[in-house]
């Protein structure tokens, strides 16, 4: 039986909220409403917190009939409450079947992203089971908007899901980072908890939040070594900065297992995105430190990580050339760069 002496119920026939005060039988309750107690079937009721979800939803699309031109003062505080930063979330909403011994049971979830707060953003989406990416998404998400994602059947939540994002800002501002990462991975019993609690506070979805606010750039950001940053800042001033810098690497070696320990848990999305971002450190550190050449080591496997180098590669204007071919020590799985200062 899904209702317990104690659960909040809705009368249907009524629309009248109460409460469940006995399991009468396999088919019957008691329950009270407004002081009345009074047997019914279980069809006749039901839990009220999708009629409370609706209803909340419905009041946005009412007509103000009983708000006035003079009502000043509640006009300027709703205003500042929609200014508020309430965060970036990842939204489950459930959908309920019956099944054949007349229960409801949630057939799926609908997977939501809700931008709570006020600057819209752009984002990269994958998911998947056993760290083995399934799907992928790219949009946009404008501010106090919700972004429909996709479904997932509540059986495939036994296979330990993964939900990855990648963030940046619609308009660039210089101030804040290029872009954000974030991911929630989920065990069965995380979600049944979680599906506990939704039901306890009469909640229609479960909701993990991503983010508060958009972070700001930090410090590494800020300051890129490149060459023509150098030449802005005059010749003698590359020698002082070199000092402070940690040391280059001519030979740089990207498979996972060398850059994470605990790498196993981690995506396709994740890896590839940790593999570029320590390239991208090593990439300048050669530079800062006029190093003549740069070897990378990415392995043969599928390509994409190769791919994605020799892709950034291209559009450097101090790579003087860049060669992929065998060499005794790494094979074909390292990439040789050449640079002009």
């Amino acid at each position: 039986m899904k209702y317990q002496p104690g659960d909040d119920i809705i009368v249907l026939h009524t629309n009248e909220e109460g409460k469940v005060i006995e399991i009468i039988g396999n088919k019957m309750l008691l329950v009270e409403v407004r002081g009345v107690r009074f047997p019914v079937y279980t069809d006749q009721v039901d839990f009220p917190y999708f009629k409370r979800f609706t209803s909340r939803q419905n009041t946005s699309f009412k007509k103000p009939a009983k708000k006035y031109i003079d009502d000043i003062p509640k006009e300027k505080k709703q205003a500042q409450q929609t200014t508020r930063e309430e965060g970036v979330w990842l939204s489950f909403l459930p959908k309920f079947t019956t099944d054949e011994f007349g229960d409801e049971v949630v057939e799926l979830f609908k997977l939501y992203l809700l931008n709570k707060n006020t600057i819209g953003y752009t984002f990269q989406y994958s998911q998947g089971f056993f760290g083995k990416e399934e799907f992928e998404l790219k949009g946009e998400i404008l501010m106090r908007q919700d972004f429909y994602l996709h479904d997932i059947p509540f059986s495939d939540f036994n296979d330990n899901p993964f939900f990855s994002f990648a963030f940046s800002l619609i308009t660039p501002e210089k101030n804040k980072a290029d872009y954000y990462e974030t991911s929630i991975r989920l065990k069965p019993k995380q979600l049944f908890q979680r599906m506990e609690e939704m039901k306890e506070k009469n909640e229609p979805s479960i909701h993990f939040k991503l983010f508060d606010v958009y972070p700001e750039k930090s410090i590494e950001e800020e300051i890129a070594l490149t060459p023509n940053i150098l030449k802005k800042n005059k010749i003698y001033q590359a020698e002082k900065i070199r000092e402070h810098l940690e040391p280059a690497r001519s030979v740089i070696d990207l498979h996972i297992e060398k850059l994470a320990n605990d790498w196993q848990h981690l995506s396709n999305f994740e890896i590839l995105t940790l593999q570029l971002k320590e390239f991208e450190k090593w990439y300048e550190l050669a530079l800062a430190h006029h190093l003549p050449s740069f070897t990378v080591i990415h392995g043969v496997g599928s390509g994409k990580l190769r791919d994605e180098i020799h892709d950034i590669l291209k559009t450097k204007r101090e790579v003087k050339t860049f060669i992929n071919q065998y060499h005794p020590k790494f094979g074909y799985g390292a990439t040789e760069i050449y640079f002009q200062y």
